[in-house]
């Protein structure tokens, strides 16, 4: 049975914050908000983690993972960033996008795309998020809340423990979220070039 927090919007209490952490540290699968739509998160080299968030994604080995992180000094020790992807990162986080770059060796091989050695990059503008990650300490792993043969990601908090109560540890309620997923953009190649067009414009990036 998921616990259930509710937490205020932009001040979340810390309280509860320390125990969402320590919930993750455990090994546990988190829904939380973001500036987006809700996510699924947990620690990054946690392989039974990985295998949970497939299993409600009913996504494979080739589902492109994301990686959350404070700030663009601690991007740069999971994934390769050269000076034009820096400078189009520092532009445009915080913020609803997320960045396909190549993984570092400081990341488990399990939570990179197979071929690719890829992972996704994320730096979001949500308190709730930012509180937990400075409590981490670390970056958070995490999936976009899309259930199978459903258009949009989940948005209502309580509709998440009632569809999710047996297969996530955490639901975490702050109000209102958006319901439109993050605007994806590749990096890889040294053009960016757009996965999925979400909430983020595409305009920094001449798309």
């Amino acid at each position: 049975m998921a616990q259930f927090f509710s937490v205020h919007p932009e001040q979340p209490q810390q309280r509860l914050i320390k125990q969402a952490a320590q919930i993750m540290r455990d090994g546990g699968l988190v829904a939380f908000p973001t500036d987006s739509a809700y996510a699924l998160g947990g620690r990054t080299g946690d392989s039974p983690l990985l295998a949970r968030i497939r299993r409600i994604r009913d996504v494979d080995e080739r589902h492109q993972f994301t990686l959350l992180c404070r700030d663009l000094s601690e991007i740069a020790t999971y994934a390769r960033v050269d000076n034009t992807q820096y400078r189009l990162l520092k532009a445009t986080t915080p913020g609803p996008y997320t960045f396909i770059l190549e993984g570092t060796k400081e990341l488990p091989r399990r939570v990179l795309h197979p071929k690719r050695k890829t992972i996704g990059i994320r730096i979001p503008d949500h308190p709730v998020v930012s509180a937990l990650l400075a409590e981490l300490g670390e970056p958070m792993l995490s999936s976009t809340l899309l259930l199978p043969d459903e258009e949009h990601p989940l948005t209502d908090a309580e509709e998440i423990r009632d569809r999710l109560e047996k297969e996530v540890d955490l639901v975490i309620e702050a109000g209102a979220c958006r319901g439109e997923a993050t605007t994806v953009i590749d990096l890889t190649s040294g053009v960016p070039e757009l996965v999925r067009e979400g909430r983020g414009s595409l305009e920094p990036f001449g798309l």
